[in-house]
């Protein structure tokens, strides 16, 4: 599903993200973890297609990002750490935009969009502007709109951030779907406890470089993800 291939992305002098190679099959939920500045956002930038990278390459579902960068973002959706989203539109509006932008139709759109709205209580919110919207409902509205073309690859940066207890619940639940279904999840969390319980496999980077990477039990034996965690980051 997806390929990176000895990913390099440099600004100035300063490496942020060296050599980095990761492969994520469909049906995996692929958790990414490091420090603040490790090189997670970048690399998951680049796979969305955001970021120039210097060398290596990023295939996803056989294509290049770089050689057929529309094909692949048909195939994708990104939630960014902070969710950029129109705040003049009215959310229904937003989630029509996203859906006319990847050509859903329209029955389709308005059954995804009841379905998960409903899922996460956010049906009687969509006529008010995206100004008016906590940061919580903004999270929630991009999850909805992340979900609204069935993408095979969904590539999050934090997606817990700002979302209530049972909010991230339903999220866990809709990830473990997508994957069941064929689908891949490659996402960041500093929430290892949620990446020790979710993931089927897991990568760890520490200043630009992957030091671990592996099933969850590979990565950790018997100790907890954490411990792991906090023994590299020592080293």
């Amino acid at each position: 599903m997806l390929i990176i291939e000895h990913l390099t992305k440099t600004y100035g002098e300063k490496k942020a993200v060296d050599d980095l190679s990761l492969h994520i099959r469909p049906g995996e939920i692929y958790g990414f973890i490091g420090h603040n500045g490790a090189g997670k956002t970048t690399t998951l930038k680049s796979v969305a297609g955001i970021l120039q990278f210097d060398s290596g390459t990023i295939t996803i579902a056989g294509n290049s990002v770089t050689a057929d960068p529309i094909r692949c973002k048909r195939d994708i959706a990104y939630i960014p750490d902070n969710p950029d989203l129109y705040d003049f539109m009215s959310g229904i509006k937003y989630l029509n935009f996203v859906a006319d932008i990847f050509g859903i139709p329209t029955d389709m759109r308005a059954e995804r969009i009841r379905k998960y709205a409903d899922v996460f209580e956010l049906t009687e919110d969509l006529a008010q502007p995206i100004n008016a919207y906590s940061h919580g409902m903004k999270q929630k509205l991009a999850v909805i709109a992340a979900w609204l073309h069935a993408p095979k690859l969904i590539v999050m940066d934090e997606p817990f951030v700002g979302l209530d207890p049972k909010a991230s619940h339903l999220l866990k639940e809709m990830m473990r779907e997508h994957c069941d279904a064929g689908g891949a999840i490659f996402f960041s969390t500093h929430v290892l406890e949620v990446a020790e319980k979710l993931c089927d496999k897991v990568a760890i980077i520490k200043e630009g470089r992957l030091i671990k990477a592996g099933t969850m039990e590979e990565v950790k034996g018997d100790e907890s993800l954490e411990e792991v965690f906090l023994e590299l980051e020592e080293e």
